[in-house]
C-alpha cells in the first residue's frame, strides 16, 4: 500500500518524506487556505515546489463544477508537472471530464466517493484513482472500511485498474484497516503516519536496552 499525505504544509510534507516512506501528496482547496495560499500564481508555484519535494503523484484539485471549466481547469493544473493528477468532484460533470482527462492522456482522481455506485462510475470513466471518505462515512453512522472492501472485490473482479485511495483518514489503526482490506493508496495527515511508530512495550523497551547499556558502557 502506498502512502500519501493529505496537507499542503510543506514542513509536515518534508517531515513524511525524510521518512523515506512518502509516495505521494493529496491537496485540496481548504488545505491551500489553511496555509495561506491564495490566488492562481501563489497556487501554481505552491504545487510546483510540492512536486519538486516529492518524487510521487501530486493530487491538484479543481474548483469547477462545469464541464468545460473542470477541463480548463484541470489542463492548466496538468501542465505544472508531470507528477500532477488532477482531482475531481464525484459530479455529472466530473464523470465526463474525467472521461475526457483520459482519452487525452491526464490522469485524474475523483474525490467525494461515498458509495461503489460512484467508484465504479469514476473507475468506468478511466480515473487513475477514486478516493472514498473513510472517515466522513463512519461520521454519519455508516462503516467506511466497508466500502474500501467493497470496491477491491469490485474492482478486482472486473479487472479495472482504477487504484483504491482512502481518504479522509482519521487516526493510525484506520491506516492498518484499509491495508487488510486492500486499499492501494492511503492519504492522511502526518500525525496519523507517524502514529504508527508508536507502542508504549517499544518506549519501555528502548528505555531498559538504554539502562543496561549504560551499566557496560
Amino acid at each position: 500500500m502506498k502512502f500519501f499525505i493529505d496537507t499542503a504544509n510543506l514542513a509536515q510534507i518534508k517531515e513524511a518524506n525524510d521518512l523515506g516512506i512518502l509516495d505521494g501528496v493529496t491537496t485540496n482547496p481548504t488545505l491551500m487556505a489553511k496555509e495561506g495560499i491564495k490566488g492562481i500564481e501563489a497556487v501554481t508555484n505552491h504545487y510546483k515546489t510540492i512536486c519538486e519535494m516529492v518524487d510521487g503523484d501530486i493530487s491538484a484539485e479543481v474548483v469547477s463544477t462545469d464541464f468545460d471549466g473542470i477541463v480548463a481547469e484541470g489542463k492548466k493544473l496538468a501542465a505544472i508537472h508531470p507528477n500532477i493528477v488532477v482531482k475531481v468532484p464525484m459530479i455529472k460533470e466530473g464523470v465526463k471530464a474525467i472521461k475526457w482527462f483520459t482519452d487525452n492522456g491526464i490522469r485524474t482522481n475523483c474525490t467525494l466517493i461515498f458509495s461503489a455506485g460512484q467508484a465504479l462510475l469514476a473507475a468506468k470513466a478511466g480515473a487513475a484513482y477514486v478516493s472514498p471518505f473513510i472517515g466522513r462515512i463512519d461520521d454519519s453512522g455508516w462503516d467506511g472500511m466497508e466500502l474500501i472492501h467493497q470496491l477491491r472485490q469490485i474492482f478486482t473482479i472486473q479487472g479495472y485498474k482504477t487504484e483504491i485511495l482512502a481518504a479522509s483518514i482519521r487516526y493510525p489503526n484506520h491506516i492498518i484497516k484499509c491495508a487488510e482490506a486492500g486499499a492501494d493508496v492511503c492519504t492522511c495527515p502526518l500525525d496519523s503516519i507517524l502514529g504508527l511508530l508508536k507502542h508504549p512495550l517499544t518506549d519501555i523497551g528502548l528505555a531498559k536496552f538504554l539502562e543496561d547499556a549504560k551499566k557496560f558502557a
